[in-house]
């Protein structure tokens, strides 16, 4: 085959499965609704069963759905009849995925989910089958052809099952009224997850690294503690301990070559007062936004007597992911 050639075949497959997925829509109706009202309202777990490229699609299916709120696990078609029928509970539904809906293992899986009492949801090329017969609502799935020249691998008809178990998990979603913290809180490893979960007192700086320092303290003490604390700032605090100012290299900068006795002044008449700063607790990706909206790299962490317990840099906001 050449080059040309792949490429107008490639073209081909596409078009197939794309015309697969179109053809889906015209088949949505009170079924796909009746189908995902079912699911909304399980009062168990969703369990997913498939075999073979379908089963993958099932375990793919399965997986979305437990991410979006609607506990799931999958169950192997073959091996539900050695023992894993035990997950099964009459309070679940199983949603079954099968393009023919004939296959021995749907069969005899059926039998033993009408004894057990759930609901069942097929997803089916077949809307006369066994599986179609015994299913509570049936999604049909049917493609007119595999992009396969042989008609044999599974290709637009698994095309067609993914879309179509997409369009249910995105449903249920929004009819759950799952949201972006939502699905954060069960993706707290990923970029969302730290954008929407990690607060700054997860990243400020504290204890040795948060040089907090008194009014009457001067410039040198001062410069002293942030290099000790490897600072590039330092808070300011009253005899109460509450903020009213902030020390930062650019104060020093700014200070530096026009008052020859900087070092030995009171940080309070060089310092920088009524700094921005944020509060404990808030989310880091908020601060952020402020740091960046302000075009500074640090800011104070308060609580809520004022007084500073943190110090927030936006290198480290940086390199926890925060953006």
């Amino acid at each position: 085959m050449k080059k040309t050639d792949v490429v107008e075949r490639a073209k081909e497959v596409l078009d197939i499965e794309a015309k697969a997925v179109r053809r889906l829509k015209e088949r949505l109706g009170k079924e796909f609704a009746g189908a995902v009202d079912l699911l909304a309202k399980c009062k168990g777990r969703i369990v997913v069963s498939g075999m073979g490229k379908t089963g993958i699609i099932a375990q793919k299916f399965s997986a979305t759905l437990s991410s979006t709120g609607s506990p799931s696990l999958f169950l192997h078609l073959a091996e539900a009849a050695h023992g894993d029928l035990g997950k099964v509970t009459s309070d679940d539904v199983v949603v079954i995925l099968s393009n023919s809906g004939e296959s021995a293992e749907v069969r005899q899986l059926l039998l033993v989910l009408k004894k057990i009492g759930t609901r069942i949801v097929a997803v089916t090329g077949n809307v006369s089958s066994s599986l179609a017969k015994y299913s509570d609502a049936v999604l049909d799935v049917s493609v007119e052809k595999e992009a396969c020249p042989f008609g044999l691998a599974p290709t637009a008809s698994t095309t067609a099952c993914l879309a179509m178990t997409d369009a249910i998990a995105i449903c249920l979603l929004e009819r759950k009224d799952f949201k972006e913290r939502d699905f954060a809180l069960f993706h707290p490893g990923g970029s969302l997850g730290r954008r929407l979960l990690l607060t700054v007192d997860d990243i400020m700086r504290t204890g040795a690294a948060n040089p907090v320092v008194r009014q009457t303290m001067k410039v040198s003490e001062v410069l002293l503690t942030i290099t000790r604390c490897r600072a590039g700032a330092a808070s300011v605090v009253d005899a109460k301990g509450r903020l009213v100012g902030i020390f930062t290299d650019g104060d020093l900068r700014r200070h530096l070559d026009s008052d020859p006795a900087l070092p030995g002044r009171r940080i309070a008449a060089v310092m920088t007062r009524g700094p921005l700063t944020v509060k404990k607790g808030m989310l880091a990706a908020e601060a952020l936004r402020v740091l960046e909206q302000k075009k500074i790299d640090e800011v104070p962490v308060l609580d809520e007597k004022g007084r500073p317990v943190g110090m927030l840099d936006v290198q480290d906001l940086l390199k926890a992911g925060v953006v």
